[in-house]
């Protein structure tokens, strides 16, 4: 019975063994399990990232266009001798201002004084014939009458009258055509402006026939200032300033803004008075006219610039360009939709004014848009707006 009863009891000692086992594994696996569950901080999801976000609304804007100009005098002209001679003086100095007659040069005018006097002298002679004439005209005339002489003699006597007149004439010319040699001799001014460079000086020979002018003459006290529209721009042109004629187009036309080369802006606003009436074949553009007041001389014939033509925009939404993205051409927005969730959006750009952008298609009054941080930004992601600060506002305004 004994050795009975031990074997029994060895028996149980064995169970409890293999439970105390299985209870220790299963402690071990709990003590496991408790060691990676994740701390409340960890398993709470991160909150939505708080983003500026802005209401568009339409607006008139004005966008400007700049085309590369050219200014010249309202009268640029040569000055030429009309007569051949030394220049005996030069009565100016180079860039001075002269008014309308004002002489310049002087030259030789010798010559042309005989000429004068011998024109004189043959119109004397011619008159003193046609005197002759007449008397002998008068003197036949009783003769003839009492038919004393012929008429034919009478008739001889009046036709060589007439031709003494016609001599008598053709002095006259050659006395009026002298005189006006001899005025040319003295070169004037006919229109008042500045004086250009004077390549020939005192004792050079000039005639009417030299490629050199003896100086040049620009009226400047108003400019013209000359640039060129490309085929799509012009039509541009006509369509935001719609007209019956050009007449009518260009009395719509604002004022125009003259940029110097320095990228200085000119002080006076010009107006656009004259439109070509064809495209040049070999730039395929059209060529438009300014005229800008210039009272203080500052611009001058052959001086460039830029002509900033503004074109105004009704009813069009401005963003600032911060508030865009760029991808393969295409300029995309964030605009906030329900829920939070924002949408990259497209857009079309029909003009920029300073660092914002005037929006074609693609946005409507009323849309929010998120103005910084698109670069964190994914579709459909869900944010927190917040109010746009007035920094972040102000950039709609900008320009």
């Amino acid at each position: 019975m004994n050795a009975i009863q031990y074997l029994f009891d060895s028996i149980n000692a064995v169970k409890w063994l293999n439970q105390s086992r299985h209870l220790i594994v299963l402690t071990i696996i709990a003590i496991s399990l408790l060691g990676c569950k994740p701390s409340g901080d960890q398993s709470a999801a991160a909150p939505p990232p708080a983003l500026p976000v802005s209401m568009v609304n339409e607006s008139s804007e004005t966008t400007f266009a700049e085309y590369p100009a050219a200014i010249q005098g309202t009268v640029d002209i040569d000055v030429r001798p009309q007569v051949s001679g030394y220049i005996q003086s030069v009565l100016v100095n180079e860039g001075a201002y002269v008014s309308a007659g004002q002489t310049l040069f002087l030259i030789n005018a010798q010559p042309y004084k005989e000429a004068l006097n011998n024109a004189k002298a043959t119109l004397q002679a011619a008159e003193a014939t046609v005197l002759n004439a007449q008397l002998e005209v008068d003197k036949l005339t009783p003769l003839v009458e009492n038919k004393v002489v012929s008429e034919f003699q009478l008739r001889t006597a009046k036709t060589a009258y007439q031709i003494a007149q016609a001599n008598a004439q053709q002095a006259k010319a050659g006395v009026a055509s002298a005189q006006i040699n001899l005025g040319y001799t003295n070169v004037k001014a006919t229109v008042s402006g500045y004086i250009g460079l004077i390549p020939k000086k005192q004792g050079s020979l000039v005639s009417p026939a030299d490629q050199t002018p003896l100086t040049q003459l620009s009226d400047i006290d108003q400019v013209h200032v000359y640039f060129a529209l490309a085929e799509n721009d012009f039509n541009t042109f006509n369509k935001n300033y719609p007209g019956k004629t050009p007449g009518d187009r260009i009395r719509q036309l604002p004022p125009v803004e003259l940029l110097l080369s320095d990228n200085s802006v000119y002080p006076l606003k010009g107006k656009i008075d004259m439109i070509s009436g064809q495209f040049d074949k070999g730039t395929a553009a059209i060529t438009l006219r300014a005229t800008f007041p210039n009272a203080s001389g500052n611009l001058r014939s052959g001086n460039t610039g830029k002509l900033r033509l503004g074109l105004t925009h009704d009813k069009t939404i401005l963003i600032p360009q911060s508030a865009t993205m760029e991808m393969q051409d295409k300029v995309f927005v964030f605009a906030l939709g329900e829920g939070n969730k924002v949408t990259k959006r497209p857009i079309s750009v029909i003009g920029k004014t300073g660092t914002n952008y005037l929006v074609g298609e693609g946005l409507k009054p009323g849309d929010q848009i998120v103005l910084s941080g698109l670069d964190r930004l994914q579709e459909g992601q869900v944010i927190q707006p917040q109010k746009a600060t007035a920094m972040a506002a102000q950039l709609i305004h900008n320009k």
